[in-house]
């Protein structure tokens, strides 16, 4: 009997948090908000929301809502746990990225780009030095101009070629793929830059997720990751 009691109190405690879910995803809906993912958080009463618009925190009966980026305050300082959470998404996609390994790998960044940005060019042209400083390169795709333009197509086409990686090269050479393909990869990348907030590129991602906007040099960039 008391193995039964147990399991029914198991049961009713599970639906009750389905249930919560349920309604949280409910109202967010209301918002425009297509894909949900309810996930505890380290605030009581207070869910994690990973949507296709970004993380937002979220009370028990979705009627509240708290928007912007959770920090946890350690003796090491602040740690962003939002896009720590986020981090975890972006390593599911690891697979899909086009990387440059450095031989004496010290560090790891994650680079949305797009072929047609100046700025990604310059960092691209610079990959050795990244390199040279122990510095590994992922790229993820990020079509400025979103996924109904050419660009979108063309990346898609590169990131699902034979050799990716020369593919991009020839890219940043001036001379893209001719073939057009339909972005089912590169929507991947674009929804996950989207949801980390990203509105330019390049935008690189540090090993601990943290997101910083815009190019930065090789050096200037080592000494951010030698950062405690």
């Amino acid at each position: 009997m008391k193995k039964s009691a147990l399991a029914l109190l198991l049961a009713m405690t599970t639906t009750a948090a389905l249930a919560d879910d349920a309604q949280i995803t409910s109202e967010l809906k209301k918002l425009g908000v297509k894909e949900v993912q309810i996930t505890p958080s380290p605030l009581a009463g207070i869910k994690t929301a990973v949507t296709d618009k970004g993380i937002v925190y979220v009370s028990e009966d979705g009627k509240y809502v708290l928007y912007g980026n959770l920090y946890q305050i350690t003796d090491k300082g602040p740690v962003n746990m939002s896009n720590k959470l986020l981090f975890d998404q972006v390593e599911k996609l690891s697979k899909q990225m086009i990387v440059y390994p450095a031989k004496n790998e010290k560090y790891v960044v994650t680079v949305f780009m797009d072929i047609t940005c100046h700025y990604c060019h310059l960092l691209h042209e610079q990959m050795k030095d990244y390199n040279d400083l122990g510095i590994t390169v992922r790229y993820l795709a990020f079509p400025r101009g979103g996924l109904g333009g050419q660009v979108a197509q063309q990346m898609e086409s590169i990131w699902t070629a034979k050799d990716p990686a020369f593919a991009l090269d020839e890219a940043e050479k001036g001379n893209p793929p001719k073939e057009l393909k339909t972005p089912q990869m590169v929507a991947k990348h674009y929804q996950l830059g989207l949801q980390y907030g990203v509105n330019g590129t390049p935008s690189i991602i540090l090993p601990n997720g943290e997101l910083l906007g815009g190019y930065v040099p090789p050096k200037e960039l080592l000494q951010i990751l030698q950062e405690p």
